[in-house]
């Protein structure tokens, strides 16, 4: 009989039963026809039921059929204690949710290889060392200059790719009047060649399309840029983009998949790395340089060639330094040029998110393991009650692997049930969590699919849960004295205190995620409630273009014309706005000399701005209209203590170090109060802020400016409604456009977005862990109970009074309890050294943040162990001596 007839045979038993009696029936027959009696041929078979069962066996599959009784058993079971059952699945379902979601995350942003041929062959170049006060540095951006000379140098063994940061910029398509946002990346012409990639309509670019500066103005768009903009419409190309001063014309779009070499950002268009302006300056660093390692290539054969010229070009570049500390020409040669895998891309979110979401794995990975205690000990207190049923099932010959089977079939059901319910949970978490990785209003391009990758892990971590959660239970109860059983007892194996170390366990993790959750709670309200220095309600930044660029001259006529415009309190213009993370820092000289090697911040600002902003004035007086430009400035509290310590820094003056010749003079006219300038992170910084413009080579003029803020405080307390007549008034001058309009306070909110995401997880989580810590300590008392309960029969029976059994039934869970807090505080305290990155003002050794895990999870354990108590309290002991 073959395997798939037995197979069929076993999922329909109804048809191998039926066959068997056919086939009985037909001996019987054949026995009458060859002159033997009905009932004797009856006979000479054997039992009926013996007969069906041992035919049976030889038609399908034993095992099978067993787990096929097993799986209805089961959710028989489980239907039997739906309250039970629900709570267990809800909760796994959750925490397996979670951590699948978080696995989608994680696998987007650090584990997902690009859709590129050979992606393990592909490296990023980066600049390893340490800055002029010994704190180590890396730094993956490039200079073109250096990345020509490097390219030639290994072009026989592998392919350097130029590839910027994708960035937004204004673009329009049927002329000036209609722009809107895309995302532009610079990519050298052989990217698409050396990276596999085919079109999905038109080209792509080739090296051709880079040969040199501004000569090829063409774009390929991407895939999803031409799905969601142009509707997949083929008449795409040969269409322009106009973006900045340069009209570039479609050749193609790039296949589906590809969404550039930067997890998380989006990439809407690629354009040559020749359009860019800064591709033949040797001290601009714009863009990260690609290794992609030819066929049986080596990458130590390509890295020292590549760090020899790197060398060479790094001294040559410092010959042209003029100023600079020697500490920090000592820091800019001793650099050395390191190569690190990039399978699935390098980008600002596994730079910036890499540690967030290492938390946030952290997080439901304990989440998830106080799930699985938190059922294990539902299910041995089940298995308690189920102790006469398990001895009859030994009496009767049931073996203990086919007992630990049952209860691990029954734990596989729980796990599938929650795996159903976590599915659900996966697939809205990680896109939820994925939305408020950026600012309100940037976008993300982070891939999350749910394939092949996504579906193992989740099976994976369902068998392995199933397993860890269900084979403790299983064992005890197929560890059950039958005679005890049949007795009238509960039948369970010695090892009273067998669940300590669950619960233990489960409160440290509790404990753990608590001390955590509490640390990234604490940096986001201090963060979050950090002084800036300046007022940003009702303020609004708009961030202007001029082309062609402007002189001074025209940006100040239309400051004046916003401050004359209805509901507008005050305006100003400035180079960007104040934590935008926009800066401009260098050395400054005084008396001719250079000063230490601390550099200052340089903010170019119009009359009236420090007043918009609301900066106190310390000392001296506000910039002027009559101010020459250069000539006057204002410092910050922070500047006059660094430069000019124990005197009045009113009415002195320093230059400030532009390229090799070019020194500008400021004289100091006024002393402000220190503002944040580029995050909330940093200190307060030295800072100068100067008459807005360009200052050109003479250090004595400015150049038009070709982009600039303009700052606007309303007079009612929603600035956007502002937005419209505002766009009117900049329009009206010929050549500015407002390119985005942003509030002060979103920009200041936005340096909270990963704090803010982080204190929301963890509050979630720690909700979620300490009602899973609550259900497992129930859990575990009233198993308690229920086994001690002649125990404490007995014990009323002799005089023990009600605090006595209290105490009885609750002591050694204290103490329990009690070593686990400690527990999951001491692991607490070791981790956190690696979570620094993340935190801000807070230490986990404050008595504040240890209180809170140690005091919430007693008090819930106080509160758990409630039920249990009043029921041990109810407990008769007439009842349990006339059961003895």
């Amino acid at each position: 009989m073959g395997w798939w007839s037995r197979f069929v045979r076993t999922l329909c038993p109804g048809r191998a039963l039926d066959e068997i009696d056919e086939e009985l029936a037909s001996h019987v027959e054949e026995a009458v026809a060859g002159g033997r009696d009905r009932d004797e041929a009856r006979r000479a078979l054997g039992l009926p039921a013996r007969s069906r069962e041992a035919s049976r066996d030889i038609r399908i599959l034993p095992w099978l059929d067993a787990l096929r009784s097993d799986l209805r058993f089961g959710s028989r079971q489980l239907l039997k204690n739906p309250v039970t059952s629900a709570a267990a699945v809800l909760s796994l379902g959750l925490a397996l949710g979670a951590c699948v979601g978080a696995f989608r995350l994680v696998d987007a942003v650090l584990l997902r290889p690009l859709p590129i041929a050979h992606p393990d062959r592909l490296f990023v170049l980066t600049r390893v060392g340490a800055d002029a006060h010994g704190a180590p540095t890396v730094d993956d951006y490039c200079e073109y200059p250096l990345f020509v000379r490097m390219r030639d140098r290994v072009g026989d063994r592998a392919d350097l790719v130029a590839i910027s940061h994708s960035s937004a910029t204004d673009v329009s398509f049927r002329g000036d009047a209609e722009t809107e946002k895309a995302y532009r990346q610079f990519v050298s012409g052989t990217m698409f060649g050396v990276f596999g990639l085919q079109p999905a309509l038109g080209r792509l670019l080739t090296p051709d399309d880079d040969a040199a500066p501004g000569a090829s103005p063409t774009a390929v768009l991407s895939y999803d840029y031409w799905t969601r903009r142009f509707d997949r419409d083929a008449s795409v190309v040969g269409r322009t983009i106009h973006a900045g001063s340069f009209t570039y014309q479609i050749v193609g779009v790039a296949p589906a998949g590809f969404t550039g070499t930067e997890p998380g950002l989006p990439v809407d268009f690629f354009v040559p790395t020749m359009m860019n302006p800064q591709v033949t300056r040797p001290d601009s660093s714009w863009f990260r340089a690609y290794v992609s390692l030819h066929a049986g290539v080596r990458l130590g054969s390509v890295l020292e060639p590549l760090r020899a010229t790197f060398q060479i070009t790094e001294a040559e570049r410092a010959k042209t330094f003029v100023g600079l500390p020697p500490e920090y020409m000592r820091a800019f040669l001793s650099q050395v040029l390191q190569a690190r895998p990039a399978p699935a891309g390098v980008s600002y979110f596994q730079q910036t998110y890499t540690r967030a979401l290492a938390a946030l794995a952290g997080f439901v990975g304990l989440v998830l393991l106080i799930a699985c205690a938190n059922i294990s000990n539902l299910k041995l207190a089940q298995a308690a009650a189920r102790s006469r049923e398990m001895a009859l099932r030994t009496s009767i010959g049931a073996g203990r692997g086919r007992l630990v089977q049952l209860m691990l079939v029954e734990s596989a059901l729980v796990a599938a049930a929650g795996a159903i319910v976590g599915a659900a949970v996966a697939w809205a978490a990680a896109p939820f969590v994925a939305s408020r990785l950026t600012a309100p209003g940037d976008l993300t391009a982070l891939v999350l699919p749910i394939d092949w990758r996504v579906a193992s892990f989740g099976f994976v971590l369902t068998g392995g849960v199933a397993l860890l959660f269900g084979l403790l239970p299983a064992l005890r109860a197929s560890a059950t004295s039958s005679v005890g059983a049949l007795k009238g007892g509960l039948a369970v194996p010695a090892g009273r205190h067998t669940l300590d170390a669950p619960v233990a366990a489960q409160v440290a993790f509790c404990a753990l995620v608590l001390l955590i959750g509490g640390l990234f709670v604490s940096t986001f309200d201090r963060l979050a409630g950090r002084s800036t220095g300046f007022s940003a309600a009702r303020v609004l930044d708009l961030d202007t273009v001029a082309e062609p660029a402007q002189p001074l001259s025209v940006w100040k006529d239309v400051v004046a014309a916003l401050n004359a415009a209805p509901g507008v309190e005050a305006a100003a213009a400035s180079q960007w706005a104040l934590l935008s993370g926009n800066g401009s820092n260098g050395f400054i000289w005084i008396n001719g000399a250079p000063t230490t090697n601390t550099p200052s911040y340089f903010l170019g600002v119009t009359p009236g701005w420090r007043g918009l902003m609301n900066i106190p004035l310390v000392d001296g007086r506000d910039l002027r209209e009559t101010d020459p430009s250069p000539g006057a400035a204002l410092v910050n509290e922070a500047f006059a203590k660094e430069f000019f310590p124990g005197r009045r820094a009113v009415g002195q003056s320093f230059e400030r170090q532009l390229g090799s010749s070019s020194r500008p003079r400021y004289e100091i006219v006024g002393v402000v109060g220190n503002a944040r300038y580029r995050n909330l992170r940093e200190t307060m910084t030295p800072t100068a802020y100067i008459p807005l413009g360009v200052v050109s080579a003479n250090a004595v003029t400015t150049r038009p400016l070709a982009e600039a803020t303009l700052v606007v405080r309303s007079a009612a307390e929603d600035p956007t409604s502002l937005v419209p007549s505002l766009r009117r008034i900049v329009g009206a001058t010929p050549g500015l456009r407002v390119s985005e309009v942003e509030t002060q306070r979103g920009i200041d909110d936005a340096q909270v977005v990963r704090e803010r995401l982080l204190a929301t997880l963890a509050w979630f989580f720690s909700l979620v862990a300490l009602a899973l810590t609550a259900i497992g300590i129930y859990g575990v008392m009233y198993y308690k109970v229920q086994q001690r309960q002649r125990e404490i029969g007995i014990c009323r029976a002799i005089g023990a009074r009600g605090r006595d059994i209290v105490w009885r039934v609750t002591g050694r869970l204290v103490a329990v309890i009690s070593i686990g807090c400690v527990a999951g505080v001491a692991i607490g305290l070791a981790t956190t050294r690696y979570l620094v990155a993340l935190l801000y003002g807070v230490r986990a050794t404050d008595a504040r943040q240890l209180a809170i895990p140690l005091v919430a999870v007693l008090a819930s354990g106080v509160l758990a162990s409630v039920p249990p108590i009043l029921r041990a309290l109810r407990v008769s002991p007439t009842t349990i001596l006339r059961g003895d």
